[in-house]
């Protein structure tokens, strides 16, 4: 972390732009500099003292949220960033060794709907930019370049209790330094945030890349569902583009499908594709991981001038393992490792990744963990590398399905085959012991369940084998309160949860 902490000592001081904050209009309801952030986090790392190990973060895409990331960077805390998604259960499970909590207006009002989550003596402290706005004292890091576990990320494991990973400071800083030096330079001098702050990923990107580069974080309007939260925010987060015209985004694959159909319809509107969806002669830098993109897609894409670049990654390994760039991209693949990431394969294809940001193991143990052995972990991921060293997940081994007829499937790729339907907005496959696939289908609320099933099943009959191909269709809309419980914010199925949904809801 010590780049990031050398980008700060470098603009704590100045009065551009860091934070932000688009008003929904195509306007900026509220733009915060460098000063103003860095000394109100300096103001709330002095209220809440040194020594206080772990300390949870709960709160949404808020400037509090970096003003909070900053101040526990500075009192070399332990930080634990709570998904205001969460059910009770789950946030208490995070929680249950936090000394202090911090909370924006958001948290405050998710932590009452929950009721008693916090630990016995857990101190829950308001974060408030206003009320920090009066603090004089310039931000201030130690000398010192000493490790420590920096943060506490949640994981999905075999329970309703996550699991934290517990990253390392000198991980996530060999991380950044990598990740920066294999990006353009000064991509992230405008990054707009789609997705929550909670993920591992969107931190580096949205908040350290971008203070490496001095750049500015422009944050969605208030209001306004983060991607992955609920199945139509990738509408709502559409239109926030030409008016914050990024630099550099990181896109879910649902964000990407959108991004498809936008360019299509302002192409046939006689529109110039970039400057009406970015308000920018050029796309911007777009960043896509956590489940895959079909090749199809990035290429109809490419031909409108939007390139996608597609990685890999897992918060084990501080978040990126692999990322295409502009300078080096196969589309199809997720790139070629990061320079700190060496990579190789077992005997039966599984994905072994050993390198300099490898996690410091979990707060708790369960099946879905995965195994460091003599400096390599274990992914559990099926992959091929290329000769040249670009790399292409195939599956999960964990998640092959194997009908009752024997045959097995990759869900994976199923999956981002039928997520071409420009109406289907998630997938999730199952099919275990069954004699055909089943699939849970999210679709736009506004399309016409009778139609979205004959354009599935034609869709299934043209492209894919009759292994392949989903036989028993269940349908659920965007705006479903269960989406957030049946897929991950990236879009990946939690398939479990996926089973027990349709075990017990018959919706077709």
């Amino acid at each position: 972390m010590r780049a990031v902490e050398n980008a700060l000592r470098r603009h704590a001081e100045t009065d551009r732009p860091l934070v932000r904050v688009l008003d929904g209009r195509g306007g900026v309801a509220a733009a915060h500099g460098y000063r103003e952030i860095t000394r109100a986090a300096r103001a709330l790392a002095d209220g809440i003292g040194a020594g206080a190990g772990r300390i949870g973060v709960l709160c949404g895409n808020t400037p509090e949220f970096v003003v909070a990331d900053l101040a526990l960077l500075a009192l070399r805390a332990t930080e634990v960033p709570v998904p205001l998604a969460f059910s009770r259960e789950q946030a208490a499970g995070l929680l249950e060794e936090a000394d202090v909590c911090l909370v924006d207006a958001q948290g405050a009002a998710r932590l009452a709907e929950w009721g008693p989550v916090l630990p016995e003596g857990c101190r829950v402290v308001e974060v408030s930019l206003a009320a920090l706005a009066g603090g004089t004292a310039p931000y201030a890091v130690p000398d010192g370049d000493e490790d420590w576990i920096c943060k506490i990320i949640h994981t999905s494991g075999t329970t309703s209790r996550p699991k934290g990973v517990r990253i390392r400071a000198h991980g996530v800083g060999a991380l950044i330094d990598s990740l920066h030096g294999a990006m353009p330079a000064e991509a992230f001098t405008g990054y707009l945030s789609f997705v929550p702050f909670s993920l591992l990923i969107e931190q580096v990107t949205g908040l350290y890349l971008v203070l490496l580069d001095g750049g500015c974080l422009t944050l969605l309007p208030p209001g306004t569902p983060l991607v992955g939260t609920s199945g139509g925010a990738v509408e709502a987060a559409l239109p926030q583009l030409a008016a914050a015209r990024p630099t550099a985004l990181v896109a879910t694959p649902a964000l990407a499908n959108a991004l498809l159909d936008a360019a299509r319809r302002a192409s046939d509107a006689g529109l110039d594709v970039a400057p009406a969806l970015f308000g920018t002669e050029r796309a911007p830098l777009i960043c896509c991981g956590g489940a895959p993109v079909h090749p199809e897609t990035l290429r109809a894409l490419d031909a409108f001038g939007i390139a996608v670049y597609e990685g890999y990654g897992l918060s084990e390994n501080s978040s990126v393992v692999s990322w295409n760039t502009p300078g080096a991209r196969r589309v199809g693949t997720v790139g070629r490792p990061l320079p700190h990431v060496r990579v190789r394969l077992d005997e039966e294809g599984e994905l072994l990744v050993s390198s300099s940001s490898l996690f410091d193991g979990y707060t708790r143990e369960d099946p879905s963990s995965c195994a460091v052995v003599d400096g390599w972990l274990h992914t559990g991921d099926l992959a091929r590398v290329d000769e040249d060293g670009y790399l292409t997940i195939t599956g999960r081994r964990k998640n092959v399905i194997i009908t009752s007829a024997g045959r097995n499937v990759a869900p994976e790729w199923v999956e981002a085959q039928y997520a071409r339907l420009p109406f289907v907005r998630a997938v999730a496959v199952v099919g275990n012991d069954l004699p055909a696939l089943h699939g849970l289908f999210v679709i736009d609320p506004a399309a016409d369940r009778t139609e979205a099933e004959r354009a599935l099943a034609a869709f299934g009959a043209e492209h894919l084998s009759e292994v392949e191909r989903v036989e028993t269709v269940h349908l659920m809309g965007a705006d479903d309160e269960a989406y957030r419980r049946l897929f991950t914010v990236t879009g990946r199925p939690m398939r479990k949860a996926v089973v027990e949904h349709l075990l017990t809801h018959r919706s077709r």
